[in-house]
């Protein structure tokens, strides 16, 4: 006799038909969960080999991204219709239901074909057993959904916002608490901007292509876009910058090419910021960008060394000198680990003026005073991309600042030795928490008589928004970039 279940048996169900958007989308949640893979680098290249058309593999996308974005949400939700805490839930099972609880709350698809298609897919990923378990807590969860309307607030149990704001706010635009506090207090304690900027990281993010200088301009690159039939228009600050309105860049002969990139508009702005800042005194012409993986932004300083199109305001020195301008402009790339070495090396493929040295920041092979500029972009949270990395909001912790910050610090203070008298170091770092940005470089200065800080507004006359200075900080709600941050400090001549 065969098993029960099995094929031949009677009444046997047949096998689950499960449709490929929403299995790839499970597959990276998974590899999230179980691999720590970063979902902005693997979805790409499952949806490459995919063979899916443009309508599915932005369902995929919408799917993944989305659920990755509502992890913490999306539990909370459960929670309130499963017999067991959703962290004791088998994690494949999870993962489905977590796909399936998105779909209801936050997409077109009926409840019906929401509930049948996460029960199919619990039936192909995890079997027969779970699957009355997880069709129960699917229609537990729609009917909680269409009761409330989908107000979160009710769903959750949030706290009412005049009694506890930013708690409110964290349940309604799924953020850890911890990181609606740092919102809040990079904000200056506003709290409907801090509402829009959470509301931001939730939103689809636009690609940013960046028209390497010398090699191609941008109108070129928009006539590119224009040919395959992708919606393409000039960004608003960066006179380098693309935005895309969908579709893959990687269609794009200038991208594949390596003529053009893809890379935020707010990072551009970061180089194109120090190019732009005069150094004071004989001006050698080197730049030394102190973390350069991937190689973004040493690929535009090295292509501005070059070609100064678009660089903005007159940036000469008191000798003359600008980046650009001279025989002997130079860049040099450091970066320690191989695999992001040799991503940067790619980027910089065909400059004559550039190089790449594995080295670690804080100890360059580089004498003291030896550069005129120096871009010290330090690892940091990455909370200023939340929108691009879908998971990181519920993977980083508070106490990721504990060995974050002594790094920054000491990167900073490696910048500022290895600049001359009379040169421009920008420290960059893509997050909005004070503690990385801020607090760093007051810290740093304020040990340091022989530092200015200068105001960093003035680099960027084109960009709006960018409060009282001396610092730089962009935000998605207010530019529709990362929220990087950016300082310009000058080593005072004696």
């Amino acid at each position: 006799m065969s098993p029960a279940g099995s094929p031949g048996t009677r009444g046997a169900r047949p096998p689950a038909a499960v449709d490929r958007p929403r299995r790839l989308a499970w597959e990276v949640l998974r590899a999230v969960d179980e691999r720590g893979s970063y979902a902005n680098l693997l979805l790409p290249s499952l949806l490459a080999g995919s063979g899916l058309p443009a309508r599915d593999r932005g369902f995929v996308t919408e799917l993944a991204y989305g659920a990755l974005r509502a992890q913490g949400t999306l539990d909370g939700l459960l929670d309130t219709a499963t017999s067991r805490p959703v962290r004791d839930i088998d994690p494949p099972l999870r993962d489905a239901l977590r796909l399936g609880a998105y779909q209801l709350l936050r997409t077109r698809v009926p409840a019906r074909a929401a509930v049948a298609s996460t029960v199919d897919l619990v039936r192909a990923t995890s079997g027969e057993r779970p699957v009355r378990f997880a069709n129960a807590v699917m229609r537990r969860v729609a009917a909680r959904i269409a009761e409330s309307g989908g107000d979160l607030a009710q769903l959750l149990g949030a706290p009412r916002f005049d009694a506890d704001p930013i708690g409110h706010l964290a349940v309604v635009n799924a953020h850890p608490r911890w990181i609606v506090e740092v919102v809040a207090e990079a904000l200056g304690d506003d709290l409907d901007e801090t509402r829009a900027a959470l509301a931001a990281d939730d939103e689809r993010p636009v690609v940013h292509l960046v028209a390497r200088p010398g090699r191609i301009d941008r109108e070129r690159l928009l006539a590119e876009a224009a040919q395959e039939g992708l919606a393409a228009a000039p960004g608003p600050y960066s006179p380098f910058a693309v935005r895309l309105d969908g579709g893959d860049p990687g269609r794009l002969p200038a991208v594949a090419s390596g003529l053009a990139a893809v890379q935020d508009e707010g990072s551009q702005l970061v180089a194109l910021a120090l190019a732009r800042t005069a150094t004071v005194g004989r001006d050698g012409g080197l730049t030394v960008d102190l973390c350069a993986g991937p190689g973004g932004k040493a690929a535009l300083l090295a292509g501005l060394l070059t070609d100064r199109s678009g660089a903005g305001p007159e940036a000469a020195s008191s000798s003359g000198a600008a980046l650009g301008v001279g025989v002997g402009a130079s860049l040099l790339a450091l970066e320690p680990r191989a695999t992001r070495a040799g991503l940067v090396a790619r980027s910089l493929a065909g400059e004559p003026r550039a190089w790449v040295v594995r080295a670690d920041g804080r100890a360059a092979p580089l004498l003291a005073g030896s550069a005129d500029r120096v871009l010290v972009d330090v690892p940091c949270t990455g909370l200023g991309a939340l929108r691009r990395r879908p998971e990181a909001r519920w993977r980083r912790i508070p106490g990721d600042l504990a060995a974050l910050v002594p790094l920054q610090s000491a990167l900073l203070v490696a910048a500022l030795d290895l600049v001359r008298p009379g040169g421009v170091v920008a420290y960059a770092t893509c997050s909005p928490h004070p503690a990385e940005t801020v607090e760093v470089v007051r810290q740093v200065t304020g040990q340091r008589p022989d530092t200015s800080v200068l105001d960093a507004r003035l680099a960027l006359p084109e960009v709006d928004a960018l409060g009282s200075g001396p610092f730089v900080q962009f935000w998605p709600h207010r530019h529709g970039t990362d929220a990087m941050f950016m300082a310009l400090l000058r080593r005072n001549q004696n």
